[in-house]
């Protein structure tokens, strides 16, 4: 299994990161039903208010766990998730993907 964490970087305003959550609520069912998608959650920074984090409001991290590699790739080429880029390119200004992979297994 793989582990992969994807950075988007929203344009700045609220109006940007909120459309391409709306978009990703749309497919999560899609998602969630593919062939080796054990997880498939965006997350946000929650106002902890704590000292020592990072905020920051242009920022959507994805939390993914997928069988394999081919696994991905094979959901990157979906219909949903091709309608899902095409909904939210005005609004992504820049995507930073890690596949990662657990050392104790």
């Amino acid at each position: 299994m793989i582990t992969v964490i994807a950075e988007i970087r929203t344009h700045t305003g609220a109006e940007h990161r909120q459309q391409v959550l709306a978009s990703f609520e749309q497919i999560l069912p899609q998602v969630l039903a593919e062939v080796g998608c054990y997880q498939y959650q965006p997350l946000i920074d929650a106002p902890a208010e704590a000292s020592f984090q990072r905020v920051d409001y242009d920022s959507i991290m994805m939390f993914e766990q997928w069988e394999s590699v081919a696994h991905l790739q094979a959901h990157l080429q979906t219909a949903h998730m091709l309608a899902h880029q095409e909904r939210v390119k005005d609004h992504v200004a820049s995507v930073d993907i890690r596949i990662l992979q657990d050392t104790t297994a």
